[in-house]
């Protein structure tokens, strides 16, 4: 792994630095990027090895090996040669200093949680891109994905959906960031669930190309995509256990709610915007329903409750979560829009948000 161990240094832990050489400060933690080579891997990459609080250690994928990320990504600007992950080198009992502090592992599900698993039996603190560790039951895993190759650390990982459990966060090992449909939703419905004023709930979704990963397929190529709209997993999503686990959580009134979660892939690049379209317990009043968000969020840098119907343009690369939400007089259902990047804020800077909780920084720092 190639790596910076001091601004000015040539040499680091893992290999040669390549190219220009990362600011931070002295005794910053040092970070790995493992599967950098991901739509979501290489923006983590690029977050950290511009943010002044942490090091960017090393970037590892599975392919693209030998070069350098920003050859891959040349947006990114990162100079970082890109190198297999030596899993060897992180087992508990191998006698080669890691040097990590943390890890941002951007492997697909099942994938990950070897890598995760190696890397916490090292003592490095992690937090996963991938749905290894978002369900707490097992069996409710195995149902939306197979088999777990670690279930032994699903009751260490915390849900890293940091508005709702930051503290729980600051002293975790190993913290699951949400999927980006999770991320919006739950941050779109959380205030009514606290409430218990859900009775049934309706997410339609919809999110750029970018949410279906680097690989491309027929379904996403340019050609079959441009022009076009497209359903998919229109009963089966996977994210949907995640969002009901969330919101019973919050509601423990209301156990055991189903979701109706339809996502779509439309033609953008990035972006991603659900409609949640919500029956209520009991009647809300206007006054009532804006008083609970803005009470909710008032606190949060990175939630904003928008006057207009929140847009994918308004957070396009930003960490940031925009809400807008309405009463229908005419049904009596609540509808919330909520618009995120689903690159950013729906995976690699939330990533990011929550490393800075973990080690006592600034929660915006590098964000904004």
């Amino acid at each position: 792994m190639s790596c910076v161990s001091e601004p000015g240094s040539t040499q680091g832990d893992f290999g040669a630095q390549v190219g220009a050489k990362q600011s931070f400060a002295e005794g910053s933690p040092r970070v790995l990027v493992a599967g950098a080579t991901g739509f979501a891997g290489a923006l983590a990459a690029h977050l950290l090895w511009r943010h002044p609080g942490f090091q960017l250690a090393g970037v590892t994928g599975r392919s693209e090996v030998g070069r350098s990320l920003e050859e891959v990504y040349p947006r990114y600007r990162v100079p970082l040669k890109i190198e297999e992950l030596d899993l060897d080198r992180l087992r508990s009992d191998s006698d080669t200093p890691v040097g990590l502090d943390a890890a941002i592992v951007a492997y697909p599900h099942a994938a990950s949680a070897p890598v995760v698993a190696a890397l916490r039996a090292r003592g490095v603190r992690v937090c996963d891109l991938s749905a290894d560790f978002r369900l707490r039951e097992l069996a409710t895993y195995e149902r939306w994905y197979g088999s777990h190759p670690h279930p032994e650390l699903l009751g260490e990982a915390v849900y890293g959906l940091t508005e709702l459990h930051r503290e729980a966060i600051r002293a975790a090992g190993l913290v699951a960031t949400p999927g980006c449909y999770p991320t919006a939703s739950t941050l779109a419905l959380a205030p009514l669930a606290r409430a218990g004023l859900i009775a049934d709930l309706v997410i339609d979704a919809k999110q750029g190309l970018s949410g279906a990963g680097r690989a491309s397929t027929w379904q996403t190529h340019f050609s079959n995509s441009g022009e076009n709209i497209l359903p998919y997993n229109i009963v089966h999503h996977r994210h949907t256990p995640e969002i009901e686990q969330q919101l019973d959580d919050l509601d423990p009134t209301h156990p055991h709610l189903r979701v109706q979660f339809t996502p779509h892939l439309v033609p953008l690049d990035q972006g991603e915007l659900v409609s949640c379209y919500v029956t209520t317990t009991r009647p809300v009043a206007h006054d009532e329903l804006d008083e609970m968000y803005e009470e909710a969020y008032a606190a949060e840098r990175f939630v904003e409750i928008a006057p207009q119907p929140a847009e994918v343009r308004d957070v396009r690369e930003t960490n940031s979560c925009r809400l807008h939400v309405a009463l229908s007089e005419h049904t009596g259902k609540i509808v919330v829009l909520s618009a995120i990047d689903n690159l950013w804020k729906g995976t690699s800077s939330q990533a990011v948000q929550n490393l800075n909780v973990m080690f006592a920084k600034p929660e915006t720092e590098g964000l904004t």
